[in-house]
């Protein structure tokens, strides 16, 4: 046998990775005292507990203490007693204690990775090579920020404790992009990890008490849905990060309602792997490998929709049937292994189940002929073809090694097959004329865009998606907002409308009548039910009538809004220039709106011009940043560029407020069409006609048809309708407490961006109350990542 002959018929042999020092680590460790609250290692008080076990071989690793809601109350204390001095200290000190950790992390990173792979089934190569060096470069990066908070953040502070509920498929990972960047800002913690897999988080406690950090700013608590469930509900906590799946996170949203907490989640995805004729099939193949097999697909981003042009998808699927033929399924310790188990049995169980019906709905499934190991959670890798775009398996998030084909003539199909799913997490590109691959990208409804590449990630880059994956950003810039908060300058409480029609006095004189309609698609309409709501003057006199509004005007506004193409895709500097018509418009019918908003609210004549210049002021002030608040480009350490690319959000709903009724209206509405966002507006309930004197306004100012709808009638009821309309993108509103929280209570639905006062007005009037603050409630950030070099 010669050389060659000898190198081909070389097998892989074993190469474990040694697990003695992590197995010292758990046969020396007290896992009944396993919570970590102030500073102190503690059991749970109610003495319970629950099993970790080995995914590869289901034996039991450790019985960890299992926290419920008294402890999680302790933990909230801890954190809310070590809140004062950590926000208060300075950027430098805690950037030392940041930069600390990562350093303390890095020499112990080999026992961070042996634990991980043990307690979660991962490869060693994934968690040596990938989640460990992430983890660590979060809290260094982080450090830097906590240093530069008050340069690059001014006016924003740490909202104060945070409770952060993490998964078990990235069990370190995940606790670093949340802890990073909350101790950066000056906010204390209280974090549960995952039933599955506690182990990495109790040694980064350890950690913790290693790099001096202060006793209850990192509070770390293992347990259930019971300790889930009381950090949702924890009345001390003031900010909920949560990564998981997206029926969960519907749940926290809910829970959540009109507790005023902010809120970020980082929900379940089904991200589509598009590749084009001219792609290089092979290292589209090797990418695929990437964005389906790693991590056995238990992934959120996971590339688990295959969209192949139709003219090479025989050859690139004879390709991917040969790779997968020579991936190796086995212990995960071994670095050879390309596949390890699940992470239980119920997961397996499920991704079965899930094959089963995709294949009962026509998929074709097709695994490669290898055995499996005899003991564990492992499945093979799985080929879906001739699946239909309403297959289970292209529609549902199945989180394990499963991948789903179909094809695609052009490119207009193939970014409609892409959009066609309710998640929006991720996506890749895969196309060798650059062009066409930055053409694709912005028209992806998602998050994160990797363009030939897939699960490129980097504390400098934002990563979090759109629709039904959450809203919110984990790392860079925007991943810092997350954790801040800016004081925004209250006005009054809001009271609820009365729900009695108010009789209104016949005022003096007679005129011509005039009811106003609704301002639907670039046309005033009549409300579908024909009914109309008296408009009183200050003094109590009817000022006119406009149309009531129902559930189908807004049914037919939120139609026009989204059928309104020419706004969103118009360039920043043509919206400018409309907003800046639309403010000279306004303005040669200064006097008219004053003397309207004296009419209409009583204010003197002083205050009423102050509003309407106001008004013209902001409407400047957001034509004038419509070309100007843009996006970033990105250096991560990779040859690779990600470009921070601001997009709108979509449709977005606004209920504007009583006070200032004028200047509230613009306040909100131009900052949303700056940003290129299609709006249904309703304007105040008291002081509609201040919106409806603007239809001629808005007709004569070049705005398109659908970009602005405007429908009268009850706020509360008008808000509720908005809530729940799954093709309403986002949410405003400054109503009562009890609409605003039904309103986010409702909105669960597609999982809609909603901003609402709790139950206060604002201050429009305010430096505060303008300029990015609200534009950036008004787009969703893209991060493009595009690799370049050989």
């Amino acid at each position: 046998m010669n050389i060659l002959e000898r190198y081909h018929a070389m097998e892989y042999g074993p190469a474990p990775e040694a697990r003695n020092e992590a197995d010292a680590w758990l046969a020396a460790r007290d896992f009944g005292k396993a919570l970590f609250i102030g500073g102190d290692w503690k059991a749970a008080s109610g003495g319970k507990t629950f099993d970790t076990s080995e995914p590869s071989s289901g034996k039991l690793l450790a019985r960890v203490s299992d926290a419920n809601a008294s402890d999680i109350d302790a933990a909230v204390s801890a954190a809310a007693k070590a809140l004062p001095k950590w926000s208060a200290s300075s950027g430098y000190q805690r950037a030392k204690v940041l930069y600390a950790i990562g350093r303390a992390m890095q020499r112990h990173q080999r026992l961070f990775a042996v634990l991980e792979t043990i307690d979660n089934g991962k490869p060693i190569r994934e968690s040596r090579d990938i989640d460990v060096p992430l983890a660590i470069r979060h809290f260094l990066h982080h450090a830097g920020w906590a240093q530069a908070l008050d340069r690059d953040f001014p006016g924003h502070k740490g909202v104060g404790v945070v409770g952060q509920i993490i998964p078990w498929n990235f069990p370190l990972l995940m606790l670093a992009w949340k802890i990073a960047p909350a101790l950066a800002v000056g906010c204390t913690v209280v974090l549960k990890p995952a039933e599955f897999t506690p182990l990495t988080s109790i040694l980064f406690a350890e950690i913790c008490e290693r790099a001096g950090v202060p006793k209850g700013v990192v509070n770390i608590v293992q347990g259930g849905p019971e300790a889930g469930a009381a950090i949702v509900n924890h009345p001390g906590i003031q900010k909920i990060a949560f990564t998981g799946s997206s029926e969960v996170g519907k749940i926290i949203r809910k829970a959540t309602a009109g507790s005023g907490k902010k809120l970020s989640l980082e929900l379940g995805g089904k991200s589509a792997f598009i590749v084009f004729e001219d792609a290089d099939l092979d290292s589209a193949v090797e990418g695929l490998v990437d964005g389906i097999w790693f991590n056995q697909g238990q992934v959120c981003c996971a590339g688990s929709r295959l969209l192949v042009q139709e003219g090479i998808a025989d050859a690139l699927i004879a390709k991917v049937k040969t790779r997968m033929s020579r991936l190796r399924v086995g212990s995960p310790l071994d670095k050879n292994t390309d596949i390890g188990p699940l992470v239980d049995l119920t997961q397996l169980d499920r991704v079965k189940g899930l094959i089963a019906e995709g294949a009962r709905q026509g998929a074709v499934c097709w695994q490669p002929d290898a055995a499996l190991p005899s003991s564990g959670y492992y499945h093979l890798p799985t080929l879906a073809t001739g699946v239909s775009p309403a297959n289970i398996l292209a529609q549902e998030e199945v989180f394990g090694p499963v991948l789903a084909t179909m094809t695609f003539r052009n490119t207009e199909e193939a970014i409609e097959l892409a959009n066609n799913t309710r998640y929006g997490l991720a996506a890749s590109v895969w196309s060798e004329n650059v062009n066409l691959a930055l053409h694709v990208a912005p028209q992806l409804k998602a998050g994160v865009v990797w363009i030939n590449g897939t699960n490129m990630f980097d504390a400098a880059c934002g990563f979090g998606g759109y629709r039904e994956s959450g809203f919110g950003r984990e790392g860079g810039r925007e991943g810092m907002f997350e954790y801040l908060s800016a004081k925004l300058p209250l006005g009054p409480v809001i009271k609820p409308a009365t729900s009695s029609a108010q009789p209104v006095e016949q005022a003096d004189g007679v005129g011509i009548d005039r009811t106003a309609k609704l301002f639907i698609g670039g046309k005033q309409v009549r409300p579908d039910g024909n009914y109309s709501l008296a408009v009183a003057t200050a003094k109590g006199k009817l000022a006119g009538e406009v149309g009531l509004g129902s559930r189908k005007d807004i049914r037919d506004a939120v139609s026009a809004a989204r059928a309104c193409k020419t706004w969103p895709e118009a360039t920043a500097y043509n919206r400018s220039q409309v907003l800046y018509y639309l403010a000279e418009n306004l303005s040669g019918r200064a006097s008219e709106f004053a003397a309207r908003l004296t009419e209409l609210t009583g204010a003197n004549a002083k205050a009423a011009r102050d509003e309407v210049e106001l008004s013209i002021e902001r409407l400047f002030l957001y034509a004038g940043l419509a070309d100007k608040f843009e996006g970033r480009v990105h250096q991560p350490p990779a040859r690779a560029v990600t470009l921070a690319l601001h997009e709108p959000v979509g449709v977005v709903g606004i209920v504007a407020p009583d006070n200032q009724p004028l200047l509230g209206f613009i306040s909100l509405v131009a900052p949303a069409l700056a940003m290129g966002n299609t709006v249904v507006a309703v304007p105040s309930e008291r002081y509609p006609l201040l919106a409806t004197d603007l239809y001629q306004v808005i007709e004569y100012s070049d705005v398109p048809a659908g970009a602005i709808n405007i429908v009268t009638g009850r706020s509360a009821e008008l808000a509720g309708v908005l809530a729940k309309h799954d093709d309403v993108d986002g949410l405003w509103l400054f109503a009562d407490a009890e609409t605003c929280a039904k309103a986010e209570a409702d909105s669960i639905g597609n999982l809609k961006r909603v901003w609402s006062g709790n139950g206060r007005g604002l201050d429009w009037g305010s430096e505060e109350a303008a300029g990015d603050a609200l534009l950036r409630r008004a787009i969703e950030v893209k991060n493009v990542w595009v690799p370049y070099g050989d």
